[in-house]
């Protein structure tokens, strides 16, 4: 089971904080993907700009994914 939590405007166009997911997830792209193919308002996780990671860490979407992970999606962050 993956954990995947969602942050900032992903968890407000989404309606969700989080959720868990069984699955055979080879990256977090194909995680990625697997929410994208749910259409409607999970198409925000198709921008170019997300910013992803696996278990707290940074990473990018090529990071492989395990049984137990917690992934997170976010926005870039901006300041001024």
């Amino acid at each position: 089971m993956i954990g995947v939590q969602y942050f900032a405007r992903y968890r407000e166009a989404l309606g969700l904080e989080g959720e868990q997911l069984t699955g055979d997830f080879a990256s977090l792209d194909a995680l990625r993907r697997h929410l994208l193919a749910r259409g409607g308002v999970w198409q925000v996780l198709a921008e170019q700009n997300l910013m992803c990671a696996r278990n707290q860490e940074l990473c990018t979407l090529q990071e492989p994914l395990l049984d137990g992970d917690e992934v997170a999606f976010f926005p870039t962050v901006t300041g001024g």
